[in-house]
């Protein structure tokens, strides 16, 4: 599909909010951007909850396409959880079909599939459709995402692909970040590739580079056009050197969601 040429990026004064609203505009959109709190040195920015349904109205109105980004993005008591990530991506489904937005670019997370056991050996990638396993009431939030999309392509032809982003920093931090890293600039490759593909109805991808200790599978995101340039590689040796190997017995290296499935951190507002 063409190139939208007006995006609105929920979420734009988040961490990753914040690399993205950096590089996509290099690409040609024009960044409509929502958040909570307000965006620093974005006067412009729109500032609304997502429980305000007449504010995520207002702000989905006369976009092309959404990026969508906002919520809780660690663990938080079911409640929290149930306004932001929840009621929120519900709004703003229903804000999108009402004003007739074609296409939702989800960030959902390796957590709603966080227990799945991580490929050991010559174990195969993880594939796209394995059975989501959440490890968090956050990473149940992303699973109802996923399927809200859904809902929304077969009912009401609104167009989604759902991100399942591993980790995008300047750089990985731990040695499990080596595996699902994804780096800004990749990530502002995969966005433009989920919002400029043809026909995709909801499609569910793996958010990383091409990592060379990668876990998963990225058959789907480079069916969009998305062809990572970047691998988490060159930070190894630092990593291991500080942190050591990953210990397959321990619980907290065994699983894709990594600590998430043993001490999860906790959301601080």
């Amino acid at each position: 599909m063409p190139a939208p040429r007006t995006v609105l990026l929920t979420g734009a004064a988040g961490g990753l909010g914040t690399l993205m609203r950096d590089l996509l505009p290099d690409y040609g959109y024009e960044l409509r951007l929502l958040d909570l709190r307000p965006v620093e040195g974005e006067p412009d920015a729109l500032v609304a909850d997502l429980a305000d349904r007449g504010a995520v109205r207002e702000a989905v109105r006369g976009v092309d396409a959404i990026i969508h980004l906002a919520g809780i993005s660690l663990e938080a008591p079911f409640e929290k959880i149930l306004r932001a990530n929840i009621e929120g991506t519900y709004h703003l489904y229903e804000a999108a079909r009402e004003e007739g937005v074609g296409r939702i670019v989800f960030a959902s997370s390796n957590h709603a599939v966080g227990y799945t056991p991580r490929p050991r050996g010559d174990d195969p990638l993880i594939p796209v459709d394995t059975p989501r396993r959440p490890d968090t009431f956050y990473g149940l939030s992303k699973c109802f995402g996923e399927d809200l999309a859904q809902l929304y392509w077969d009912k009401h032809g609104l167009e989604t692909v759902s991100v399942r982003i591993g980790s995008c920093f300047p750089e990985p931090t731990s040695v499990r970040m080596l595996s699902v890293w994804m780096s800004p600039a990749d990530g502002a490759r995969l966005f433009h590739a989920a919002l400029t593909a043809e026909n995709v109805g909801h499609t569910v991808v793996h958010g990383s580079s091409a990592n060379t200790r990668l876990w998963w599978d990225l058959t789907s995101a480079r069916a969009l056009g998305y062809e990572p340039q970047d691998d988490s590689e060159p930070y190894a040796e630092k990593l291991i050197a500080e942190q050591g190997e990953l210990d397959p017995d321990d619980p907290a290296h065994a699983c894709l969601g990594g600590h998430f499935v043993t001490d999860p951190p906790i959301w601080p507002y």
